[in-house]
């Protein structure tokens, strides 16, 4: 295919040629950043994926130990797919005059998983829309002062950039909701504290593990202090399990390990099976009642669509089915235990830290440098894995618990060689 004159549509259909042909069109249409970003990691422009590996134009594939923690079951997986090709045939989007079967059956069927009392499932569109939804039923209750935990991830939409508290994403956006703090992760003190000073206006925002955070896991029992001081000081408690649940940490959910019952859950990245984009806000039937009440009160579109709710239903089916979660805890110890040993000889230098739980693991290092560089050194080998948004020095890891015990192998191989070559070059 001959590259487009600049200003040129590709036709209806038909992809762009290439690498350089795609980052024209990023440039002219999308983001030229994002172009950039393509171009340093060698304009490859992806195609084709299952299971672990993703497939560029040129031939090549990828192993894929990234993917933002949406892949805990891979690319495509069949189950999914099948569902989703079943409903586009039969009835893809709901008019939202009658009731619609899909989304009920997506709903009980993610009901049957939560914690006990969690049975109010509003299904939206992303993990900020969810978070979005979570803050707003918070305050339908009164519950108007936010307390999120610094280095916390939560979304970028107004009302989640308001509890991610970052100042590279939340300063060109100021004003943002106002009586908003946040405490240190892992801090009770600290939290008790802010709950004292919002009592019971007070609506607070945390995650079981900081993903984009940098894999930071809290001190045990931090979670159980967290519900315990929301329930004494009448606030509203809000897990954000977005990223850490539907197995990525080696349980259904991160909340599991402590017995902890918050108000409302939020769900998505994995529940989308890998194929079609939806999350959740769960809730208790306290919770949810302004929401029940008038159904209108919050509300949107596309959310629910029989199309998304089907790739729901049919991925957490396949997560009990195949029982996903025990399936990352087993593959995560033997991966931590990997990726501990390949840094060894780097450990108090070039590496800092490895830590993780199931399926979600971090590599902390000295300098943000060797980050971008151990990632561009992996790409090379054929791996694909993540910074961390709100953790410059972390490279994190969310790989699918599909993955085979040859393709672990792969991957420490690939991993050991690149940190050789990035320790040789960075000295």
């Amino acid at each position: 295919m001959t590259a487009l004159p600049t200003g040129t549509a590709p036709r209806t259909g038909e992809p762009p040629a290439d690498g350089a042909d795609t980052a024209r069109l990023y440039r002219e249409h999308l983001a030229v950043g994002r172009a950039v970003l393509g171009e340093v990691l060698g304009g490859m422009v992806e195609t084709r994926s299952e299971g672990a590996w993703v497939h560029t134009e040129d031939g090549r594939r990828h192993l894929d130990f990234g993917g933002y923690g949406v892949f805990i079951l891979g690319h495509r997986h069949p189950a999914v797919t099948a569902a989703v090709h079943r409903q586009i045939d039969a009835h893809p989007l709901a008019t939202r005059v009658f009731l619609e079967p899909v989304a009920a059956r997506a709903a009980a069927a993610l009901a049957a998983h939560t914690p006990v009392g969690l049975d109010r499932v509003h299904f939206v569109n992303s993990g900020a829309e969810a978070t979005e939804a979570g803050l707003k039923l918070a305050r339908a209750h009164g519950h108007t002062a936010l307390i999120s935990t610094v280095g916390g991830y939560h979304g970028k939409t107004l009302g989640a950039l308001s509890v991610t508290a970052n100042p590279t994403y939340q300063d060109p956006f100021r004003p943002l909701l106002p009586d908003s703090a946040a405490v240190p992760f892992g801090d009770r003190e600290a939290l008790a504290e802010a709950l004292a000073r919002f009592g019971e206006r007070a609506c607070v925002i945390v995650e079981p593990v900081q993903g984009e955070g940098g894999v930071r896991i809290p001190p045990p029992g931090y979670l159980a202090d967290v519900g315990r001081l929301c329930r004494t000081h009448g606030a509203f408690l809000i897990v954000d399990e977005i990223q850490t649940g539907l197995g990525r940490l080696g349980s259904w959910w991160g909340v599991d390990t402590e017995n902890v019952r918050p108000d409302v859950l939020l769900v998505g990245k994995g529940l989308s099976g890998g194929v079609v984009p939806v999350a959740a806000m769960v809730a208790t039937d306290e919770a949810y009642a302004p929401f029940s009440r008038d159904p209108y009160l919050h509300t949107s579109t596309f959310a629910a669509s029989p199309l998304a709710c089907a790739a729901a239903l049919a991925a957490v089916e396949a997560m009990d089915r195949e029982d996903v979660p025990g399936r990352a805890r087993t593959l995560g110890i033997r991966l931590l235990h990997g990726v501990r040993t390949a840094c060894t000889p780097y450990t108090g230098g070039l590496v800092r830290d490895v830590r993780g739980r199931g399926l979600l693991i971090g590599l902390e290092f000295g300098v943000e440098q060797a980050v971008g560089e151990l990632i561009l050194e992996l790409v090379g080998r054929g791996v694909l894995v993540n910074h961390s948004l709100n953790a410059g020095r972390v490279l994190r890891l969310t790989p699918p618990a599909v993955v085979t015990d040859e393709e672990l192998r792969l991957f420490l191989t690939a991993l050991s060689e690149a940190l050789h070559a990035v320790a040789t070059r960075l000295g």
